[in-house]
């Protein structure tokens, strides 16, 4: 083709407005948030949501106020009915549609959508670590609060109530149904108990589990830290430390038990790494001169991952197996010892992927508030919702906290309408906005 001058110079032109052009366009759309994001700034921007982000601050002293409250009702391990009777009395205060107590004793709040075919679950634990009979009278030290369980999980509690009363105060109605849960036997022995319950017993379609716990706001557990626990139980019959010697003695017994136990472990964990094992507790025994006819010990193990959970799992077994046989074959007189290992807890071990809308909008959504959010392992409620397929995070209920599970345990209101924030931006996205 023969181009003279001014057809090359037009020509030129064209391309070169082309170039920019098809340059804005992809500037244009590589700036072009992704569409998690894009909820999160849409809900941003809906009065709905400016309302109850107002409403939030404007509760803030009741919300602290109704966290002294709830913390000063003991909650003890298998022992929560007092405090479980005071969060159903606030739920059905603050307008759900329904509220009832489960035969374990977890208080649901149901909340009903548009579109019923899905539902959203908020939840946070009832218990606390400490037994019955422990000081939970609150301590003002200047702004910071100090009581056991103040922080792991009372204030996820009010975070969680703050959310329910904020939706009806801001009369923002919801596609899917939203399920508040105050769940028992979070801590320690209890073994997750309550969300075990209901998820064995309630087949809802679940679209995604939301718990509160802890209260760091950047820090978002997509992972579940599984654990085995067992009770080891040796037995014989027992008898004077001279007069009976060279009877079967349980505590000599499960010491080499445990020797063999811990030196495999170390083995296996060293090789293959976060995965952890603990003989927390020990017992058993009358007195300095007499030989045993039991001793105990308790035993926790963990894992991210369900395999290496299982693996170490059978080595506790099969290394306990081992050395009480070595044991047996050494004793001089009178029967073998027995022993026992019972199942005292178990949590399941997993991880909802990163790549699932509820982790997504967590994260768009911590964003929102100018952290940087950390995508963490915990063992926490959610971890059931993963064994069973519930895409599942744990949140944190805001404020600043420490020493969880110590007596001097503390919260501090820094910034803590952000958590509540958090927590209702988030099941807004997942539950989505009633057309």
């Amino acid at each position: 083709m023969i181009v003279n001058k001014k057809s090359a110079f037009l020509l030129g032109l064209l391309v070169c407005i082309c170039f920019h052009l098809a340059s804005a366009q992809h500037v244009a759309k590589s700036s072009k948030p992704d569409p998690y994001t894009a909820d999160i700034q849409s809900l941003l921007k809906n009065k709905l949501v400016i309302d109850a982000y107002k409403i939030i601050d404007a509760m803030e002293s009741s919300t602290v106020a109704e966290l002294i409250e709830l913390t000063e009702i003991p909650a003890p391990p298998f022992k929560e009915s007092v405090r479980a009777q005071k969060v159903k009395q606030l739920f059905e205060a603050a307008g759900a549609d329904k509220v009832w107590t489960d035969s374990v004793g977890n208080v649901f709040a149901l909340r009903k959508g548009s579109n019923a075919s899905q539902t959203i679950v908020l939840d946070a634990h009832l218990d606390t670590v400490f037994p019955e009979g422990t000081d939970v009278k609150v301590k003002h030290h200047g702004d910071t609060l100090y009581a056991p369980g103040i922080s792991d999980d009372t204030r996820g509690l009010t975070a969680m109530l703050a959310v329910l009363r904020t939706l009806e105060k801001a009369k923002i109605e919801t596609a899917c149904d939203l399920l508040f849960m105050a769940s028992v036997g979070e801590e320690g022995l209890g073994g997750l108990r309550g969300v075990k319950y209901f998820l064995a017993h309630n087949t809802p379609k679940i679209k995604s589990w939301i718990s509160i716990d802890g209260t760091s706001i950047a820090d978002i557990a997509i992972g579940a830290l599984g654990s085995v626990r067992y009770k080891a139980l040796i037995k014989g019959p027992g008898g004077h430390s001279w007069g009976a010697f060279g009877l079967g003695n349980p505590h000599h017994a499960m010491a080499k038990a445990i020797n063999y136990f811990s030196d495999e472990a170390q083995r296996y964990t060293t090789a293959v790494g976060k995965t952890s094992f603990n003989v927390g507790r020990v017992g058993g025994g009358t007195s300095v001169n007499a030989i045993p006819f039991e001793s105990w010990a308790e035993v926790d193990m963990r894992s991210e991952s369900p395999e290496h959970l299982k693996k170490i799992d059978s080595i506790f077994k099969a290394t306990m197996k081992k050395g009480l046989a070595e044991y047996n074959k050494n004793i001089q007189k009178g029967q073998p010892l027995t022993m026992t290992l019972a199942s005292i807890g178990y949590r399941p071990s997993g991880a909802t992927l990163p790549s699932q809308p509820l982790v997504q909008h967590a994260i768009a959504a911590a964003k929102q508030f100018d952290v940087t959010p950390e995508l963490i392992t915990e063992s926490t409620n959610a971890n059931i919702a993963i064994a069973k397929g519930i895409p599942a995070v744990t949140i944190g209920a805001g404020g600043k906290s420490d020493h969880a599970h110590a007596l001097n345990e503390w919260w501090l209101n820094d910034h803590g309408a952000q958590g509540i924030k958090l927590a209702l931006l988030l099941t807004l996205a997942e539950t989505g906005l009633a057309k």
